[in-house]
């Protein structure tokens, strides 16, 4: 397996670790997640290809999905519900 693709699954390894701790403590190491990500991804596309790039897009996002969802609605300019849960 080539280092990109190990580095990868650390990312994923340090990204379940993250969503494991409480709320209040989740917010640094979660940046720091989504900083390191575009890196990890331009590694992963000239390493491997556009296929693994966009099959490990694919994984992100299926853990970053609340924050997207967040993003995405702050974008757009809808108003956000505070989650009552």
């Amino acid at each position: 397996m080539s280092a990109a693709l190990v580095a990868a699954c650390f990312w994923v390894l340090g990204a379940c670790l993250t969503a494991c701790l409480p709320m209040r403590r989740q917010y640094v190491p979660g940046v720091t997640l989504l900083l390191i990500l575009p890196v990890l991804l331009v590694w992963i596309g000239r390493t491997h290809g556009v296929v693994w790039t966009l099959i490990a897009i694919a994984g992100a996002a299926s853990l970053f999905r609340r924050p997207l969802v967040h993003l995405v609605g702050r974008a757009l300019g809808r108003p956000v519900a505070e989650d009552a849960s």
